[in-house]
């Protein structure tokens, strides 16, 4: 019975939906159509909406008494079915009442006063402009005759063709009071013969002197027409008639159709304007009632075909939400909503598996994470991680301590497209795509953010596709061990050549001596001159040599600073002391009350002195030559700054100015720079140089504190 009843409604439903499609078909296609059928189309869906009615209604009776009953499922049957019913109600009313109101201000507004006004004020502007052009071309066909009435009969049908280019008329025909045609002139070659007058038009002319009328020509729109009596040239010579026409121009002609067509039209829907608003009105209506009361019986089978499974499934769910896993009835059907009941069961199966096993991984993950991240953020080595396109993923606080560097927006960013750090980025990419092997390592020279170079050494590993593949750089900071390994070279070397140069000298120097002296008498004048001048440059440049292994002495035999508590401000005072006759202005700025630092004095002093004495020579030549010296504490450091307003470092040089034998000065040796950045490396400080803004070279070096309790035990046993 209920299925019987479902497929009725459906029935009955899809015929009212035909119904009133051929409604609306014949109301706005066939307004005679529908005048015929309209009672029975009117009857035929009246008796649709009662089935529908009948079947909405007892679908809501079984609705309630099941959820009298207090049925499972009852209520979210009646929640689904008044949704379903809602979403039509709503939508069906609102697009009902702006349909109708639409309508029907729309077929009133076919019928304003104003169209009508327009459409007539159409027709006289059409009629107007015609009558004008008729006007014209009669003036124009008056002005002809007159001028035709002065030329014989033998020149009339040249001054016709002369005449009608002139007046600018499409066509000018001459013809006899009988209708036969005398002469002809045409502005289209194609028309050789006119069109004739008829006897009543040429009747009509020879009484009322003219004639003018617009009429159509096979289709080729609206033409002018004007008849008028021509005068005979001699007394005896009968009257002639002539003939002109002239086109309407084709846009005007199809204007003055399409406004007679439209008013026309017009006319006939006002005499249906009442009845066509009615049809409309109900016809909407009907159609409403049958679209709502098939949504109502819709809503009522699916809210049924739903409400089983759904019920089934919002059980469980609650169920699964408290823990329990157990299984759930299946409704054993083959649509979708049968499959997932049953799919339900059996994952609620393996939930309980799935969470153990969840839980299980999801410690050991969380152990090795939180494992690894302690070992990378304590690990002095910086380590970067990208994915296979070089996308940054990764990256550890050695690194960030090494590079100096946040790494804030390049984190995620590829690394061809970094914004800074671009040559590290670059280095890594070109050993990757060089590297045929996994593993690879290299070097490479940066400049540090104080512009000193810093070499970084670098390890690059492709990371397996089991593991989601990428690419993994480890690298170190390896500068002080090159500078170290530099400077115990260098050391070698100098101590090499300290000792096969100063074994000579002493031999040179004193061979020249023994010269000077046993040959200054035995010669004369000129001679002993030049003896002199020469034994003495052999002298002086075996001092200079002698001073040059000194240097090399003690470059490579540096002894180990003997650290104390030192007044660095007084040891300062104490070396400007020395330079109280320097033709050089220094000017010193020291702080109040500077912390003592941790130093040799033996050593600083050499270090001061090497700093002024460099700070002179650059400073010759210079006009008003100045040095200042600055001192200023800080959190763990002291700050030393030498400062001049010389020439400064030349660019290519300022990053290797630490380098033994490297100088600017024509007889310098270049280790005095080197000597004072090995004394500063053992006294655990920094030294850096860099060309002031304003010109001339800054030398800044940071000394450790001295600290009472690091150094208690060190003090006490001395």
């Amino acid at each position: 019975m209920r299925r019987l009843l479902v497929i009725g409604g459906s029935l009955a439903a899809a015929l009212g939906a035909i119904f009133w499609f051929l409604m609306l078909l014949s109301t706005s296609a066939e307004t005679g159509l529908f005048a015929r059928h309209y009672t029975l189309l009117i009857g035929i869906n009246v008796a649709i909406t009662l089935i529908l009615l009948a079947l909405v209604g007892w679908q809501l009776r079984s609705l309630w008494l099941e959820h009298r009953a207090q049925v499972f499922g009852s209520r979210l049957k009646l929640r689904l079915t008044a949704m379903f019913g809602l979403m039509a109600v709503f939508p069906g009313a609102l697009v009902y009442g702006v349909s109708v109101q639409f309508v029907t201000r729309s077929i009133e507004s076919w019928f304003d006063v104003r169209v009508e006004k327009a459409l007539e004020a159409g027709l006289d502007l059409g009629r107007t402009a015609l009558d004008s052009l008729l006007s014209d071309l009669h003036d124009k066909g008056r002005n002809m005759a007159l001028e035709l009435s002065a030329v014989p009969e033998s020149g009339r049908r040249t001054a016709l063709i002369r005449l009608r280019e002139r007046n600018g008329v499409q066509t000018a025909s001459l013809f006899s009071a009988g209708g036969q045609l005398l002469a002809s002139a045409n502005a289209e070659l194609t028309e050789l013969v006119p069109r004739m007058p008829s006897q009543a038009q040429l009747r009509q002319v020879r009484n009322a002197q003219h004639l003018k009328w617009a009429d159509s020509d096979d289709g080729k729109g609206l033409v002018l027409r004007v008849l008028v009596p021509v005068s005979g040239y001699g007394v005896f010579e009968e009257s002639r008639i002539l003939q002109v026409t002239q086109q309407v121009p084709e846009a005007l002609g199809q204007n003055a159709e399409a406004v007679q067509e439209v008013y026309r039209d017009y006319q006939e829907l006002q005499l249906a304007r009442t009845g066509l608003t009615r049809s409309y009105a109900l016809t909407l209506t009907l159609t409403l009632l049958v679209a709502l009361f098939g949504a109502f019986a819709l809503a009522f089978i699916l809210a049924r075909r739903l409400s089983a499974p759904l019920s089934i499934l919002a059980e469980g769910t609650r169920a699964v939400a408290q823990g329990d896993f157990s299984p759930r009835r299946a409704i054993h059907s083959h649509d979708e909503l049968g499959i997932l009941t049953q799919s339900f069961n059996r994952m609620t199966a393996q939930l309980e598996d799935a969470r153990r096993e969840t839980e299980r991984h999801r410690v050991e993950v969380e152990s090795a994470r939180a494992y690894l991240e302690s070992i990378l953020a304590n690990l002095s080595t910086g380590v970067l991680v990208f994915d296979r396109t070089f996308r940054l993923q990764t990256v550890n606080e050695g690194a960030l301590n090494i590079l100096g560097d946040n790494f804030h927006g390049l984190i995620g960013a590829l690394v061809q497209e970094w914004p800074r750090q671009a040559s590290f980025g670059q280095f890594i990419c070109e050993r990757f795509a060089l590297s045929e092997e996994s593993d690879w390592q290299g070097q490479l020279e940066l400049e540090s953010a104080n512009g000193m170079p810093q070499i970084l050494l670098l390890r690059g590993s492709r990371l397996p596709e089991a593991s989601g593949g990428g690419n993994v750089v480890v690298f170190d900071d390896v500068t002080r061990i090159v500078a170290a390994q530099r400077s115990a070279a260098w050391g070698e070397v100098a101590r090499r050549l300290a000792h096969e140069i100063k074994n000579p000298l002493t031999p040179i120097q004193l061979s020249a001596e023994r010269l000077q002296h046993k040959l200054a008498g035995k010669l004369g004048n000129g001679d002993a001159e030049m003896l002199q001048r020469s034994t003495q440059t052999i002298i002086n440049q075996v001092r200079a040599m002698k001073h040059m292994v000194d240097d090399f002495r003690d470059y490579a035999r540096l002894p180990a600073p003997e650290l104390a508590p030192l007044d660095l401000n007084g040891l300062i005072r104490e070396m400007l002391g020395l330079y109280e006759t320097s033709a050089v202005a220094i000017d010193a700025a020291l702080a109040d009350s500077l912390p003592p630092v941790l130093g040799d004095a033996t050593q600083l002093r050499q270090v001061i002195h090497n700093l002024l004495r460099n700070s002179e020579d650059a400073l010759e030549g210079v006009e008003r030559p100045h040095i200042e010296m600055t001192t200023l504490p800080h959190e763990r450091t002291v700050q030393l700054l030498v400062a001049d307003n010389g020439p400064g470092f030349p660019a290519d040089l300022l990053a290797r100015v630490f380098e033994p034998y490297i100088t600017t000065k024509a007889k310098g040796t270049g280790l005095g720079l080197p000597i004072v950045k090995k004394i500063i490396d053992e006294h655990h400080g920094t030294i850096s140089i860099n060309n002031a803004p304003h010109g001339g070279a800054v030398v800044d070096i940071r000394l450790p504190l001295f600290k009472e309790e690091e150094n208690h035990g060190d003090h006490s046993g001395r």
